[in-house]
């Protein structure tokens, strides 16, 4: 009996240990596996942090080129001001020694001189003003691809052009073939956009649809290629307002059918990039005529 006592005893010690190693076997587990999805949440945050700190860079570059050319802009622009200015006193002392130009004459001359050096400085004052907008739109620009940095290049790019910030989305991620319909998973990229547009309102929006040459069957309602485009352009201008209350007196939309393709239609490729709806960020037109119009120096000419 003492034998059997002695043995259950070891047993009960043996069941004992092998019980408190598990314990600290799992809870080594747990601990092990917490570490682990906090270097996954550390390595992410890394990676982010350097995609934002290059987007930065990029920034710092566009900036300094804009900033270095404005200056020399500037500095040209002040250099032919005063050859002007020169020019034209050195014009005024030569007539005043002509006996043949009477006091008259030359105060009128000089009146004429003073609404060129006017001039001058109108047209100085508005190569800054676009050098300047030209510079806002670049940050615009460097904002957007910031903000759609995690979107696919081919479905979604930023551009300025012709003076203008062009967002140009493919038509397979907004809707379905032949349809005008917004897919649900186009609702992020669109919510983005509307952020930088209610950001910045000072620019009116333009959407346009395009679409590739091959016909439309008249599917969904929709009768031809000028209707499939506009119909499109249309419904992100109604999720633009109804969903991220963008003001609609800030939007046009309009479709320009297949007539103004990126390139040719001759293969699949071709015309899928020819598939797409643009956002045109431009600026308000009374702003821009008001800028255009020197009332003071055009009364003065006269």
């Amino acid at each position: 009996m003492k034998k059997l006592s002695l043995a259950l005893v070891a047993v009960t010690v043996l069941l004992s240990s092998c019980v408190v190693g598990k314990k600290k076997y799992l809870e080594l587990e747990s601990n092990r596996n917490a570490l682990l999805t906090q270097y996954n949440e550390l390595q992410t945050d890394f990676n982010n942090c350097e995609l934002t700190v290059d987007s930065l860079k990029s920034e710092v570059v566009v900036r300094g080129s804009v900033l270095e050319e404005q200056r020399q802009q500037y500095t040209g622009l002040q250099q032919k001001l005063q050859d002007f200015q020169k020019t034209n006193t050195n014009l005024l002392v030569r007539l005043s020694e002509f006996s043949i130009v009477d006091e008259k004459a030359a105060e009128s001359i000089k009146k004429s001189l003073d609404v060129i050096n006017q001039q001058n400085a109108y047209i100085a004052d508005m190569s800054v003003s676009m050098k300047r907008k030209d510079s806002l739109n670049n940050m615009l620009m460097l904002k957007l691809k910031r903000s759609l940095i995690n979107v696919d290049d081919k479905d979604v790019s930023v551009k300025v052009e012709k003076g203008v910030v062009y967002i140009s989305l493919s038509d397979k991620m907004l809707y379905r073939s032949g349809s005008s319909r917004i897919n649900a998973g186009a609702d992020t990229i669109l919510a983005k956009i509307a952020k930088v547009i209610n950001d910045h309102k000072d620019f009116d929006i333009l959407v346009e649809g395009h679409t590739d040459n091959v016909p439309i069957k008249n599917i969904n309602c929709i009768e031809d290629n000028w209707d499939l485009s506009a119909s499109r352009a249309i419904a992100v201008v109604r999720v633009l307002q109804n969903r991220y209350n963008v003001p609609p007196e800030r939007m046009t939309a309009g479709g320009r059918s297949f007539y103004d393709g990126k390139n040719g239609n001759a293969t699949q490729e071709e015309r899928s990039v020819n598939r797409r709806t643009e956002i045109v960020m431009l600026p308000k037109l009374d702003q821009f005529f008001e800028l255009m119009e020197p009332t003071t120096m055009t009364s003065e000419a006269k």
